[in-house]
């Protein structure tokens, strides 16, 4: 153009045209620099956003959006946002100015989900910033220093439409030394419900507020009459205390129109705090001290329970997948799930003074598949709480249908709505984290109420055990929507009784879609045999006792604990806590048994053995056996065969002794065992053994003994009889005339005594004495000084 002008109908010079085209392309430089800047036609500003833009698509200043108030505005209300904004790139940001932007209205819930994912990403429309002084400049950004901002805007500036849902963000905008223009550096999406007025038709929503822990008690009891808990450790104490979870938990839902679904094992517990207890320790055992705290803690509850509808599930909240997929092969496992059951609604009657009701299962994250559903209604409940991205639609509803559909066999799934029941889940600590997670959460409610003027009833199944960010988030949000115009509350049984709607789906998922994050979690096969040898260790056990109760009921809670759904992430705790059960339990049993024998020697025919047993439980024992056995009958046989056994019953801290008769039948060695048994058969405890040595006296030692005895006798009778004769010849050969006058004595005769000694023994005093005329003939030869022959016995 400048060429025509100056030199119309000439053709100039290339050198010419050159220098003509590169002066008019320089002076427009600055032109096409302005224009690149302006807002409608911003090439300089997308290639300012993309460098500074992560790879997620953020800017290069992080936007916290911490409180937005009211969360549900209407007419005449001033809405106030504040938080900070915090420059994360290298260079320092100038000219800073952070704006309110209201975007289009969001029609679908997909495309709320669509909004929060991409929440900071300056690649999504961003809307219309609020004009006039609606907003808050920053001179300078310094990086990484976080300045906070508030704004506050006249809902009637925000220019809303009609009801429903609207994005709505903060920006900051600025510019850095390197790309010295305006641009968007950082911005936060999140939504504003707007529902002014009434909606025609209200959506039922059912909340459930789960009061539900770990496992806290262990099967230990003291000895002492009310039997002391013992507790793992002391964290239950802190979770009730102030400012604790479980308190905070009460303290919120007892201000809110909710379903309460609570774990009988947690009111147990606190209830046990209530008295004497100890906890765990490395050494052994501490007395609790928090007392007062877990009576207050249930004087509370039990008056934010009163006037509210209270569900209970099974003892300790047993895992029904786990069960389900691994447990139902091993004998014994639905049973625990039935007492469970059986004994929840007893236990929440008792501490909290309301009737629960108890014919509802909560699967994990409401995932079901055909198996788990067989399990849950096995222990009576015929009400299962599914969630939406389990039993998910396929009958091409344009809507949300209501929660309640029958699943065949009389059951209902109470499918809970999956974007509003998840809403809360992930790191809540920052106020930021928990703002976007309400209006979140309330815009999914609003849009769900939107989509079709049919009434239906949503239930909301939060996760089980919320932290305390969570269950302040989830308070807040139910708080909001009771406020809101949209939304009335509904008892979750009724919600369950309500008319399903005709094309929702009702074809539970088979095992194969059932989610493998969640399987990797279940307890294994290996945890349920444990629990089942446990269990036949305790009914061996109970069938002695004389007050089974003691035992047997902290036995049973503990193995429904230990299938708790609680568990699930932490294998190993799980896996501790199962073998310190039935370590416990083998301890317990160990306290009746036999006293250890040493070996012991058995003479004669018969004799008896005694065997003692000894209780040192505080509570007596009663339908044993002592059984002993004679593992060699031939040589020892124990009554009137191989063995004997006795019925025994012994008090509490007592030992009682037995005696069975043996009889010998060979000499040598015979192995003896002791056994007790239970009265239907089974083994108890250990065998105990030891060795008899049997000296039994045949029949030719007897008969050698009486021959020995019949020479006794006859040894005797003859030195009766040569006593009798000795006597006989003194007399004669001493008669009358021979006798010498009283007083007088003879001459000395040495021979005398040593004679008369010799006719009173019959014998000579020696043997080689020479014999006189005037003795008798001996009645026996002479003694012979040989030794005497085997056998012999000489008596004299």
């Amino acid at each position: 153009m400048a060429e025509a002008a100056d030199f119309q109908g000439t053709s100039p010079s290339p050198a010419r045209r050159w220098l003509r085209r590169s002066g008019a392309l320089l002076a427009g430089a600055p032109l096409l620099a302005g224009l690149l800047q302006l807002p409608a036609a911003s090439h300089a500003d997308a290639v300012g956003r993309t460098a500074l833009q992560d790879a997620s698509g953020s800017g290069s200043v992080a936007i916290a959006l911490d409180s937005l108030s009211p969360t549900v505005p209407t007419d005449g209300d001033t809405l106030t946002v504040s938080g900070t904004v915090t420059n994360n790139g290298k260079q320092a940001v100038t000219d800073a100015h952070v704006g309110l932007r209201v975007g289009p209205e969001l029609t679908t819930r997909s495309g709320i989900d669509s909004a929060a994912r991409d929440s900071d990403s300056l690649q999504g429309p961003t809307g219309t910033e609020v004009g006039g002084k609606y907003g808050e400049d920053f001179a300078k950004l310094t990086p990484g220093v976080a300045e906070p901002f508030s704004i506050s805007v006249p809902v009637d500036k925000l220019d809303l439409g009609d009801d429903g849902v609207y994005q709505f963000a903060v920006s900051l905008s600025g510019q850095t030394s390197a790309q010295p223009w305006d641009q968007v550096l950082g911005i936060q999406r999140t939504f504003l419900p707007w529902q002014p007025d009434a909606a025609d038709t209200k959506t039922k929503t059912t909340f459930l507020w789960p009061l539900v822990s770990d496992v806290h008690m262990t099967a230990e009891t003291g000895s002492n009459q009310q039997q002391t808990p013992v507790f793992l450790n002391d964290d239950l104490a802190k979770a009730i205390s102030p400012g604790g979870r479980l308190d905070e938990m009460l303290s919120l839902g007892k201000n809110l129109d909710v379903t309460w679904v609570i774990d009988p094992d947690l009111l147990a517990s606190v209830d046990a705090m209530t008295g004497s207890y100890k906890i765990q320790t490395a050494g052994g055992t501490t007395a609790g001290t928090h007392q007062a705290i877990a009576k207050q803690w249930l004087d509370e509850l039990q008056k934010a329970v009163a006037d509210k509808e209270v569900v209970a599930l099974p003892f300790a909240d047993p895992d029904l997948a786990s069960l389900a997929h691994n447990g139902t092969s091993v004998t014994g496992s639905l049973s625990h799930l039935k007492e469970a059951t059986d004994v929840a609604a007893t236990t929440v009657k008792t501490v909290l003074h309301v009737t629960p009701t108890t014919d509802f299962a909560w699967p994990v994250d409401g995932a079901v598949d055909p198996s788990i559903v067989k399990v849950a209604t096995s222990a009576g409940a015929d009400q299962i709480i599914a969630r939406s991205d389990s039993l998910q639609e396929s009958g091409g509803l344009s809507y949300t249908p209501s929660a309640a559909r029958p699943i065949g066999g009389g059951v209902t799934a109470v499918v809970a709505d999956s974007r509003l029941s998840t809403a809360f889940q992930g790191d809540l600590s920052k106020a930021a984290a928990s703002t976007l997670a309400v209006q979140r959460f309330l815009a999914q409610s609003l849009a769900l109420n939107t989509q079709t003027n049919k009434q239906r009833t949503i239930v909301v199944a939060p996760q089980r055990i919320p932290t305390t960010r969570q269950a302040q988030a989830m308070a807040e949000a139910v708080t909001d929507l009771e406020a809101g115009n949209w939304s009335q509350s509904e008892k979750l049984t009724a919600a369950a009784k309500a008319k399903p709607d005709p094309g929702a789906t009702t074809k539970v998922p088979p095992a194969s879609e059932y989610p493998s994050s969640l399987r990797r979690q279940e307890l294994p096969r290996s945890a349920f045999e444990q629990i089942a040898g446990t269990q036949d260790k305790l009914d061996n056990f109970r069938v002695i006792l004389s007050n089974e109760s003691r035992v047997v009921t902290p036995f049973g809670r503990a193995m429904n604990r230990e299938m708790s759904t609680s568990w699930r992430g932490r294998p190993y705790a799980a896996q501790s806590f199962r073998t310190d059960v039935d370590t416990y339990l083998s301890g317990l049993t160990g306290q009746v048994r036999l006293i250890d024998k040493s070996d012991t020697k058995l003479s004669g025919r018969s004799a008896t053995i005694p065997v003692t047993v000894q209780n040192n439980l505080v509570q007596g024992v009663q339908h044993l056996v002592l059984r002993l056995t004679s593992n060699s009958p031939t040589r020892l046989k124990i009554g009137d065969d191989a063995y004997d056994e006795q019925p025994i019953a012994v008090s509490g801290g007592h030992s009682q002794t037995v005696k069975f008769t043996t009889t010998a039948k060979a000499n040598g060695q015979a192995t003896v065992t002791a056994q007790l048994y239970t009265e239907d058969g089974q083994k108890y405890g250990g065998p105990v053994s030891f060795e008899v040595k049997v000296t039994e006296f045949t029949a030719t030692v007897m008969l050698v003994i009486g021959g020995g005895f019949l020479l006794l006798v006859l040894a005797g009778f003859r030195m009766y009889t040569q006593r009798k004769r000795a006597a006989a010849r003194e007399a004669a050969e001493n008669g009358p005339d021979d006798t010498a006058a009283e007083g007088d004595e003879g001459p000395e005769n040495p021979e005398g005594p040593e004679r008369r000694l010799k006719e009173e023994s019959g014998t000579d005093a020696r043997a080689d004495d020479p014999q006189q005329p005037s003795d008798p003939t001996a009645d026996t030869a002479a003694e012979s000084t040989d030794p005497s022959g085997t056998g012999e016995r000489v008596d004299r």
